[in-house]
């Protein structure tokens, strides 16, 4: 069985490309397709006393995951179906996805290097509660 329609969650650093490229060697040969998706933190977690600049930092932030999407689309060599920014508890964003989208495959990578953090990595609620098949790339 092929995976047709791919997920792929990037964080805003250069290690994303690896993911990009894993999810294009796995659909290209099904002629299928790779979508991406991110994450950004809600500036109110920065500090309570920025509330008269917090608008224009979440449009910055925003902006900045944009900016970097677009730029692992076209360093992928393949045509990106979807760009997606999205705020909140990242595994229920994934699977909302999943469902909108008919994804099959969530491609997410694993930056820390510690063991203990392998084993409770950010991508464990998703594997959790996935729907779909989570493939998880060492960085």
């Amino acid at each position: 069985m092929g995976y047709r329609n791919v997920l792929v969650a990037v964080a805003l650093s250069p290690e994303s490309q690896q993911l990009v490229d894993k999810a294009v060697s796995i659909v290209r040969p099904y002629d299928g397709k790779v979508s991406l998706i991110t994450l950004t933190t809600e500036p109110e977690m920065y500090s309570s006393y920025a509330a008269p600049m917090l608008g224009d930092l979440r449009s910055v932030l925003q902006e900045e995951a944009q900016l970097f999407m677009e730029e692992l689309a076209m360093n992928a060599d393949y045509p990106i179906e979807n760009r997606r920014v999205v705020h909140g508890e990242f595994a229920d964003s994934l699977a909302y996805c999943c469902q909108q989208q008919h994804i099959d495959l969530v491609i997410c990578g694993n930056h820390s290097t510690r063991l203990m953090n392998k084993f409770s990595c950010s991508a464990a609620r998703l594997i959790n509660t996935s729907t779909v098949d989570v493939l998880i790339v060492p960085l």
